[in-house]
């Protein structure tokens, strides 16, 4: 595959996030929509694969076809903004303001939502052939991941949400090398396989991406999951999202930022 070096796919990261910041309010919410259903459509195969064949290591070696399939379209998703739109604003690129990042997070966000209820609510229908039948295995051990994932870190308190927060942080410290890992070929082959990678990793570990969350907890609950729209609200989506954010932003976009684009002047002999 064609490889680009670091300083020139960190430059690429920079133009990337830049041109999302300064993209129209129709195609930020068309590419996010499409990027949340993509990525709602991979989580359920995955879970799918890991109930019928009982592993959860070909299930997560499977999933990252839709990270692959959404990013090969240009669609982009929450954890991804997170890292590339501030970097525009830490290289102060003429007219990108805070107001325009936290304005794009935003509409990314709600696009994201969009996507994944969509798929959740299809999803839903087709498990349960119209909510009118129990919604079998896979309907079931989704409900329970939603159960888990909230009332589960609920019960530790404060250490609960510290470790969904921390969850996130390692989600998107892998996610974001995966979009970074992208943009280090030129070829399509060269982007899937620096993109599997580190998507696998994050799945097979149990990482909290936001996104993913968007379609698990609306399904599971659908699904007869225990839980409220607040406890997931609470005890996943918000510090899943905060995780992300400082996850990527740390781990990815300004450690390879801050030594690829504002290298230190090198050591005199």
């Amino acid at each position: 595959m064609s490889y680009l070096v670091p300083a020139e796919f960190v430059t690429k990261m920079v133009d990337a996030g830049e041109s999302k910041v300064f993209m129209s309010t129709r195609d930020t919410l068309i590419r996010a929509y499409m990027a949340g259903a993509i990525l709602a459509l991979a989580a359920v195969f995955a879970v799918t694969i890991a109930t019928q064949t009982g592993s959860l290591l070909v299930g997560a070696m499977l999933f990252p076809v839709g990270f692959i399939m959404l990013y090969l379209m240009g669609f982009d998703l929450l954890t991804g903004v997170f890292v590339l739109a501030p970097l525009a604003l830490l290289d102060k690129r003429p007219g990108v303001t805070v107001n325009g990042v936290l304005r794009n997070w935003g509409l990314v966000f709600v696009g994201n939502f969009a996507g994944a209820l969509t798929v959740a609510v299809m999803m839903a229908f087709v498990f349960t052939m119209g909510f009118s039948t129990e919604p079998g295995a896979v309907g079931e051990k989704l409900s329970h991941i939603g159960e888990a994932r909230t009332l589960g870190y609920a019960e530790y308190g404060v250490a609960g949400w510290v470790t969904i927060f921390l969850r996130g942080m390692l989600c998107n410290w892998m996610v974001s090398m995966g979009v970074v890992g992208a943009m280090i070929s030129t070829s399509v082959s060269g982007k899937a396989i620096a993109m599997w990678m580190p998507i696998m990793l994050f799945f097979f570990m149990g990482f909290e991406h936001s996104v993913v969350n968007m379609f698990l907890f609306p399904t599971a609950m659908m699904m007869g999951g225990d839980f409220s729209v607040m406890d997931y609200m609470i005890w996943n989506e918000i510090p899943t999202a905060l995780g992300n954010l400082v996850g990527g932003l740390a781990f990815t976009g300004l450690t390879l930022y801050t030594t690829h684009v504002r290298t230190a002047p090198k050591r005199a002999i």
